[in-house]
């Protein structure tokens, strides 16, 4: 099933929680929609769920507009971070309450919907748990079926509300594989929200990057990494540096000094210089470099991070040094950009 978001927009008590939101998902694809607390990533989702209608726009289920059906209709499946299992039922009961409370004329003899409860226990890796209940259960085995309760249904749409948010590290990773596993197996038309960009990088075929109530890049993982399209993608995916530059004549400059880096073919005027502490190399060559004074060092794992303030406005710069590389603790040090974005109001270049 493939869905069309058209020109969504989205109030509460007058507050825009999205702005124009237009997005196409195809049939069968894993879409993570990742960012920060109020970019309106879980309004997105819980319209295409039914669970809140749109001021504007619309939202087509391949042809069909849904954007005036009941969730009913919508046979969407959702899974939310906090489980919400009935506590006083068992695993498989849990699973079957979807296909139990359907209209008479729909729902399927009590046989027929223990059996489809019992192939969803084994399709999520928890056979022989189906008489227990969900305090008897870990974290991740809760959540696996909840998410079990949602095929149950057969949606043509699976929807998941930060479903690992409330899992430590480890069972999250772990649980993270599985559901990739599992939607290859399914094949199902999946929708998932996220703020951990590792996550959502890990899982997604494509992920959906928003802020503010706008979407700002649609991509791979790799699209969104190496290309990011707006200085917000760049510092929100990964680890990354800011700098305050000008372009003057097709040449950057920090401090009214030119760095030698290649011609910008952005418009004069102020910009930003943005670059990844890994992509930063140190230098003998003061000439066009970037000069920074250290503040902090520490070791994480194989690399040594350095803290450098850098420019009369005492800018901040992080890089990433190999282990091995002999630097003080102090001082100065030359460093020089080996990849960068640079983004002015004309956009990124």
């Amino acid at each position: 099933m493939d869905i069309r978001i058209q020109n969504i927009r989205k109030e509460f008590d007058r507050f825009p929680a999205l702005h124009d939101v237009s997005l196409a998902i195809r049939s069968g694809e894993l879409i993570a929609l990742l960012g920060p607390s109020g970019s309106g990533k879980t309004t997105l989702l819980r319209l295409i769920a039914g669970l809140e209608r749109a001021d504007q726009g619309r939202i087509l289920f391949g042809d069909v507009d849904a954007s005036q059906m009941s969730v009913q209709e919508r046979n969407v499946g959702f899974v939310f971070q906090h489980y919400a299992l009935f506590k006083h039922m068992s695993v498989v009961d849990n699973i079957g309450f979807g296909l139990s409370v359907r209209p008479w004329g729909d729902r399927p003899a009590a046989a027929e919907i223990r059996r489809r409860a019992e192939e969803l226990l084994d399709l999520v890796q928890l056979s022989g748990l189906g008489g227990r209940f969900p305090a008897q259960l870990s974290g991740g085995q809760r959540q696996r079926v909840a998410l079990a309760r949602a095929l149950a249904i057969e949606p043509r749409v699976l929807l998941l509300d930060e479903p690992f948010g409330a899992l430590d590290a480890k069972v999250r990773k772990d649980l993270r594989r599985w559901l990739r596993a599992l939607h290859d197996k399914t094949g199902h038309t999946t929708v998932f929200v996220t703020h951990d960009q590792e996550e959502a990088m890990e899982l997604a075929d494509r992920v959906v990057v928003m802020s503010n109530g706008k979407i700002e890049q649609v991509g791979t993982a790799d699209e969104i990494y190496d290309t990011p399209a707006s200085p917000f993608v760049f510092s929100f995916i990964g680890a990354s540096n800011a700098l305050n530059v000008t372009v003057a004549g097709g040449r950057i400059h920090l401090d009214e000094r030119p760095l030698d880096l290649p011609p910008a073919d952005a418009p004069d005027g102020p910009a930003r210089l943005c670059v990844r502490p890994h992509d930063v190399e140190i230098t003998e060559d003061d000439l066009g470099a970037i000069t920074g004074i250290i503040t902090a060092a520490r070791r994480t794992s194989g690399t040594r991070l350095l803290e450098l303030e850098v420019g009369g406005r005492r800018e901040r710069l992080e890089i990433e040094l190999p282990i091995t590389t002999p630097i003080g603790h102090s001082g100065a040090v030359m460093v020089r950009p080996k990849k960068w974005q640079l983004y002015s109001e004309a956009g990124a270049r």
